[in-house]
């Protein structure tokens, strides 16, 4: 059974950092893709890093994606945040495909359950 945990999220001011951990766990194949989406009340989830490099628009610069590929851990290193990062933040895992990434969100198999970043200014 394939589990996907996030950690970290939290109520921080605008300039602060967050570092968001994911762990997946259950699968037998390491270096799959797995990415982070964001998704604010009212608007659709977004891709926000993957572990292909690929980084939304609103955060590059900011924000930087890692992983260990033995473990199946991505971390997200948040930056310089602003009040509009705040959202539900999702971790998520490609079984099919191995390591390429694509920025659709049903393109990927298994979801956590999210962990929140509130930035307030």
């Amino acid at each position: 059974q394939v589990q996907v945990v996030e950690s970290g999220g939290g109520s921080v001011q605008t300039g602060d950092s967050l570092r968001l951990s994911c762990a997946a766990s259950g699968i037998t194949a390491n270096r799959n893709c797995m990415g982070w989406f964001r998704q604010a009340p009212g608007k659709e989830r977004e891709v926000v890093a993957l572990t292909s490099s690929y980084y939304g628009d609103s955060v590059k610069g900011r924000f930087t994606i890692s992983r260990d590929n033995a473990k199946n851990t991505v971390w997200l290193q948040m930056d310089n945040l602003k009040p509009e990062d705040t959202a539900m933040y999702y971790c998520a895992i490609r079984i099919s495909g191995g390591v390429t990434c694509y920025t659709n969100p049903g393109s990927f198999d298994y979801w956590g359950q999210g962990t929140q970043v509130t930035v307030s200014s």
